[in-house]
């Protein structure tokens, strides 16, 4: 399959797919992360703003309670996130269920950005076609848990999350 098609797939997958998940939010970290790919697009579209895409293992992954302690639950990362983007938990669970169309919406991104790690963060913007209604994405950049000093987590991950920022132009 091409890589036109197969992007043309996913978003079709993605767009269906989307349409039944139940619009939810979740107030942690003193931020607002949304689960339903409409809802973060509606919002997206309203504030300009690119949606911060957390691809999370909520209930096994340790790297992933880790980027949430060293840098989701600091106040510059809080400041920041409110300034810049809307959040979106993809969450990939062993131990809970979720609801059918959340897995489906959550795989068919997790096979756009073709994430094979945790955890992983993509920073994109959607389109949507007036027509046929099927997103396109707009993919920034991604970043992962900071490489750099033990401690200094959430200043490395803002500055490489605000450079994919700045590339947005």
């Amino acid at each position: 399959m091409s890589y036109i098609n197969r992007i043309f797939f996913i978003t079709a997958t993605i767009c269906l797919l989307a349409v039944n998940v139940v619009k939810a939010q979740e107030t942690k970290n003193n931020l607002t992360w949304y689960n339903d790919i409409n809802q973060v697009y509606e919002l997206s579209q309203k504030t300009k703003k690119p949606i911060f895409a957390f691809f999370t293992g909520s209930d096994w992954c340790g790297w992933c309670h880790k980027l949430e302690r060293a840098v989701f639950d600091k106040p510059g990362f809080q400041d920041w996130a409110r300034k810049n983007v809307i959040l979106l938990e993809l969450d990939f669970p062993r131990n809970k269920q979720l609801p059918q169309k959340l897995v489906e919406q959550n795989q068919g991104l997790q096979q756009f950005f073709q994430v094979q790690g945790y955890p992983t963060v993509w920073i994109f913007f959607m389109n949507k076609d007036k027509t046929s209604g099927k997103f396109a994405i707009s993919a920034l950049g991604s970043l992962g848990y900071p490489q750099g000093q033990a401690g200094n987590e959430e200043a490395d991950f803002l500055a490489t999350a605000t450079k994919i920022m700045n590339n947005k132009k």
